[in-house]
């Protein structure tokens, strides 16, 4: 991704950074208020977002904008589902289900992706950029609030396959 474009993405989000980091619940987990119950919907959502996008990644690696942004290094579907098992137990596919803002998310992702898959290149940015540099500070909070071990439950903020 060049310079320029991140720059751009990084100034275009700005706003809806600054509304998501008030919101309720992500306020409370900035302070350290984590909610076991809450967190657990919280991976299940994202893992339902995360295989939506990784789904229409993977079928658009050969578009010329989506495909040069699509780094496998950065998938986050594997982890979850590690994080998942560990919350839920084995059988953690039948115990969840997408929240409502869940499902129209993952909804609104397909639609891009076969309407103007370029416009996923902004909600690419948004999720994986976001877990990425802001997720070290999350893991950290939950891992304390939560009192949770390493890696116990918290696989989706570590990204094995990116040195730094």
């Amino acid at each position: 991704m060049s310079v320029a474009l991140a720059s751009q993405l990084r100034e275009g989000t700005k706003k809806a950074h600054t509304m998501a980091e008030n919101t309720g619940f992500v306020s409370c987990f900035l302070k350290g208020v984590v909610d076991k119950a809450s967190y657990r919907t919280l991976v299940a959502d994202l893992y339902f977002v995360y295989s939506a996008m990784e789904e229409e990644f993977a079928k658009l690696k050969d578009h010329p904008v989506v495909g040069p942004v699509g780094f496998v290094e950065l998938n986050r579907r594997d982890s979850l589902e590690q994080d998942l098992a560990f919350y839920f137990g084995a059988d953690w596919r039948t115990a969840i289900t997408a929240t409502p803002g869940a499902q129209k998310y993952v909804a609104r992702l397909h639609q891009v992706a076969k309407e103007s898959p370029e416009l996923l290149v902004g909600h690419h940015y948004t999720r994986y950029i976001g877990d990425l540099s802001g997720g070290q500070i999350l893991k950290n909070i939950a891992q304390k609030a939560m009192n949770l071990g390493e890696h116990d439950g918290l696989r989706f903020y570590e990204f094995d396959s990116i040195p730094d």
